[in-house]
């Protein structure tokens, strides 16, 4: 029966993952006698072997969840929101049966990554919560301020008050994770407690998945659940090597894909915080499209890779630097790049005012650009125009699209003119059917691409009865005429 045993666990693919997970972490644990001698454990990717004996694949990864734990915490959120009641709209019984407020609690997790109390977590973790409390490995509590919300990078740091240093993780910056790698996930899923996971780094750069602006997620199959949120990835030399942030699920539980925010992109954040500086949102002003083996093949490369430069906008970083329709982006900063969405990463993990190395094919030859990181040009709330005289436009308020606007928003950041932000209530605009997001292409036969534009055929034509006008209304434009009475 044991022979028979042995031989079920050989053959089970399970038993199988197992024996393989921990041949890795004979190669990464400096503990082991028998071939520590062998392998030098602060050496390079290259350096990694397969283990060769028993012992070897015996190990743990205590000591490395000892010295990482208590860095992590739990981090409980109070939100009161106010509940709709169903007689709402209703005239009569709306005011018998008032919405009441009501208590929502939640859980997730943090990571303390400075000794004097700043902690890094998600943003959709403290979202709207009116109450903010921390609890320590040791069981400690504290209640946290917010020193910084981000959306765009779904991340928060928080703030507590102690009197003595703190435990903290510290950051890998070393840039050198790569796919197979081990890893363990540190947090509170579920509202259990305290839990450790262990996976491999499953893929890197993942782009295409999340609502962050700036995503390039590492991908592992450590267990993340609700709860985990906000908590540690940490690699095995017991550094922070990201922050879970997000799962694949159609249970709502783990099935293996879990996804963290890299650690080059917390650290951004948490500098920011700490410093109390703005948290800039770099913007390249290119267009790229990822590199297929069509464009490949017209380009003569030996197989798809990098990003083709498609549109520059005029006097945006890109254009500053020498960055020309047709180039293909190779790198930023020695990282591989294959998509807009990689770029934004990489500009969004330097700080303002750096330049970021580009590495550009053009004409088959290889070159390097320094970009500079910066803003999107223009203001992301601008002055609105105001419309007065005699003309179908009294009442509307204006703006002059730009790419800080445009991001704001929602538009596309390369879209020029001018666009209708509020009309008011019976006034004249709003008679002709103006609405908030028209664009006023075109006014009494003249283009307007800016507010000038728009003040000078006001000025020109106040009090003509017919107005020709083009505007566009969610793709669609529309030629008409405005007669006023």
């Amino acid at each position: 029966m044991l022979q028979q045993g042995r031989l079920f666990r050989a053959r089970n693919p399970a038993y199988m993952g197992a024996m393989i997970r921990y041949a890795f972490i004979a190669v990464l644990l400096a503990s082991a006698p028998a071939f520590a001698q062998e392998i030098d454990l602060a050496g390079s990717a290259d350096d990694r072997v397969v283990p060769e004996s028993r012992m070897e694949m015996q190990m743990s990864f205590a000591p490395i969840v000892r010295e990482a734990t208590p860095a992590v915490v739990n981090v409980y959120t109070r939100r009161v929101v106010q509940n709709r009641s169903p007689f709402a709209n209703d005239p009569i019984f709306s005011r018998m049966f008032r919405s009441q407020p009501q208590e929502q609690n939640s859980l997730g997790s943090g990571v303390i990554v400075d000794p004097s109390g700043v902690i890094v977590t998600n943003n959709h973790v403290v979202a709207g919560a009116t109450e903010l409390r921390v609890v320590l490995a040791d069981r400690r509590e504290f209640s946290a301020e917010i020193l910084l919300t981000d959306e765009a990078t779904d991340l928060a740091v928080l703030r507590v008050e102690t009197d003595e240093p703190l435990p903290v993780l510290a950051f890998d910056m070393s840039g050198d994770v790569e796919v197979g790698d081990l890893v363990l996930a540190i947090g509170n899923p579920f509202g259990v407690g305290q839990t450790v996971t262990s996976g491999i780094v499953s893929a890197l750069a993942r782009t295409d998945v999340g609502q962050t602006d700036f995503a390039s997620f590492i991908q592992t199959d450590a267990a993340i659940n609700p709860g985990n949120s906000g908590g540690a990835l940490v690699d095995m030399d017991g550094e922070l090597v990201g922050v879970n942030t997000m799962i694949f699920s159609r249970s709502g539980g783990s099935n293996g894909i879990g996804f963290a925010i890299p650690v080059e992109m917390v650290a951004r954040v948490v500098d920011t915080a700490m410093s109390e500086g703005e948290l800039i949102r770099p913007w390249l002003g290119a267009r790229l499209q990822p590199v297929d083996s069509d464009i490949a093949d017209a380009f003569g490369l030996d197989r798809p890779r990098g990003a083709l430069v498609n549109e520059v906008y005029p006097l945006a970083a890109a254009d500053d630097a020498g960055l020309m329709q047709g180039d293909i982006v190779l790198a930023i900063d020695g990282q591989a790049i294959n998509n807009e969405a990689g770029a934004r990463f990489r500009l969004a993990t330097r700080a303002a005012g750096d330049d970021a190395r580009f590495t550009v094919l053009r004409d088959g030859e290889e070159l390097s650009l320094d970009v500079a990181v910066q803003p999107a040009p223009g203001l992301s709330e601008p002055d609105p125009f105001a419309v007065d005289g005699r003309n179908p436009l009294v009442g509307a308020a204006l703006v002059t699209l730009s790419p800080a606007f445009n991001e704001r928003v929602g538009l596309d950041p390369f879209r020029g003119g001018v666009i209708i932000s509020a009309v008011g209530r019976r006034s004249v605009a709003a008679r002709f059917g103006f609405r908030p997001g028209d664009q006023l292409v075109e006014l009494m036969g003249e283009p307007i691409y800016s507010l000038d534009d728009l003040a000078d055929v006001l000025a020109a034509h106040d009090g003509a009865q017919v107005w020709p006008l083009i505007v566009e209304r969610r793709g669609q434009r529309f030629d008409t005429s405005v007669r006023l009475y």
